[in-house]
């Protein structure tokens, strides 16, 4: 098969597809940033997966003269102005019976429980900075609708996402970790300053938060959408 895996960022589910179809297969992976395919490009040389190929594009300017098997997407559809208008020019270059494939979050979903103040400050957060600067945090909602305005068949879905709790969950660093990738953002959109937020010591506030509660914290789920179709015209 011929994979196209647009937004694909440094590779994570180029890299996937590549062990899927294997060397007798191709997968091409396309992100708007340079800086990312080079990461991309170098860890599939260092996987040994020569049958993946990397571009930069801005995904509204892509074009191919090969034809897809199969059109994948994680948490891109979320960032873009008109998803359904791009997925619809996307699956024009696509095979006859093939495959679309996009998985995205429900960020207002996330929540704890019992309810933390330092986990409830966070998500707020991010999620305001991403609706601000343009993100839909709700995409994975809106993936049935996405599909059938792009002309799809309607898709099979699924709703899945971790559940952490305990001092050693990861999920403390990692909702501190995207709040700091966010951090320069939020700033600039008078979301928060670096003093309200005190990065340094979110990831602690939130683990001690839960412990000393027993909270549970389910991180936003992630919807997948699947169909097969034929060749879009």
């Amino acid at each position: 098969m011929r994979v196209l895996d647009v937004g694909c960022g440094v590779g994570d589910v180029s890299l996937l597809a590549a062990e899927l179809v294997g060397p007798s297969g191709a997968v091409l992976g396309v992100d708007r940033s340079k800086e990312a395919i080079g990461v991309a490009h170098h860890r599939a040389v260092k996987a040994g997966q020569r049958w993946v190929r990397f571009c930069s594009t801005e995904l509204d300017a892509f074009t191919a003269e090969e034809k897809f098997d199969a059109i994948i997407g994680r948490f891109i559809l979320m960032y873009l102005p008109n998803p359904a208008e791009t997925l619809r020019r996307l699956c024009r270059h696509l095979r006859p019976d093939s495959i679309v494939v996009f998985q995205e979050m429900v960020m207002p979903l996330a929540r704890s429980h019992p309810n933390g103040k330092h986990f409830h400050q966070c998500g707020d957060w991010i999620i305001e900075t991403l609706t601000r600067a343009g993100s839909d945090v709700d995409m994975g909602s809106k993936l049935f609708t996405t599909f059938l305005s792009a002309g799809l068949p309607p898709p099979q879905m699924i709703l899945a996402g971790p559940v952490e709790g305990g001092p050693d969950s990861p999920v403390y660093d990692w909702l501190a970790g995207v709040l700091r990738s966010l951090l320069p953002i939020a700033e600039r959109l008078h979301v928060a300053t670096a003093a309200q937020v005190q990065i340094e010591t979110m990831a602690e506030r939130l683990r001690h938060e839960a412990v000393q509660h027993n909270a549970i914290i389910m991180t936003p789920p992630f919807i997948a959408a699947w169909t097969r179709v034929n060749a879009q015209g």
